[in-house]
């Protein structure tokens, strides 16, 4: 494959959901950044979502790690007993409006597409204008931890639900179409599914991964790695260790991919 033709390219990226394992979208985009791939149109569902946005407003590499670093997760002042779910989604928006003050799709540099879930059709909705911030809150609100965004009366939630890996969105538009997936599936020993929530993570991972497989082989070029599949979706601790999977594994399948350039 030839990396000056790539460049000169429409070029889309797809980023899936996967919590904490999404820093390795990050270093994939680190990655990117290194080899002068530059892409015009984003979609993403989820972490997916969050980290599309980031991208698509120009922050670079670094505050896209101390954003997920400064963000807590568990708030003890953020929890509800009015809505259905832990934690309060809303209250997340000022956290996020600190990178997004003009909370508009169309302030940003790159097109972008957010995927959320309409709990009340069943069926997932894409968002691309208008109003910024509460889709990427609905996009990444995963049920039962966080609450359900209320938008134009509808109740939405996580996108990865209905769609995980958003390759239509970009596909239309593009040329060429790489694809992050940190929602991969690696064969692990049965150690791994001793207790009731281990065994309940490996069925949701191996259902999402058979949904969205179709799509994800459709890609031009794919970032999928194994490595991540031990790292927890909700555990902090895992982001400096994603984001080291994600870029390593993206420099290692690039080098190879381009060794002919």
């Amino acid at each position: 494959m030839d990396l000056s033709e790539i460049k000169s390219k429409s070029v889309g990226l797809v980023l899936s959901g996967g919590g904490v394992k999404g820093m390795a979208h990050i270093g994939m985009i680190q990655a990117l950044n290194e080899f002068g791939i530059n892409t015009r149109t984003v979609s993403g569902t989820s972490v997916g979502a969050l980290i599309g946005a980031l991208y698509a407003n120009g922050n670079p590499v670094s505050e896209m790690l101390q954003f997920f670093k400064e963000t807590p997760l568990f708030r003890y002042h953020f929890m509800t007993i009015l809505k259905p779910g832990l934690l309060d989604t809303d209250r997340y928006f000022d956290l996020l409006a600190r990178y997004f003050p003009e909370n508009s799709f169309e302030s940003l540099q790159r097109k972008l597409y957010v995927v959320a879930t309409d709990l009340q059709k069943g069926d997932e909705k894409v968002f691309s204008k208008g109003e910024l911030i509460k889709p990427l809150l609905a996009s990444a609100a995963l049920p039962p931890v966080f609450s359900p965004v209320a938008i134009n009366g509808r109740l939405y939630a996580d996108g990865g639900i209905m769609n995980n890996f958003p390759y239509d969105e970009v596909a239309v538009s593009s040329d060429f179409v790489i694809g992050s997936n940190v929602s991969g599936i690696k064969e692990i020993p049965k150690e791994k599914i001793r207790s009731s929530l281990q065994l309940a993570n490996r069925t949701t991972s191996l259902m999402v991964y058979a949904i969205n497989r179709n799509k994800v082989n459709k890609c031009d070029l794919l970032f999928e790695p194994k490595a991540l599949e031990l790292i927890g979706i909700l555990d902090k601790k895992g982001i400096e260790k994603a984001y080291a999977i994600g870029y390593e594994h993206a420099v290692r399948l690039m080098q190879q991919t381009f060794s002919t350039s």
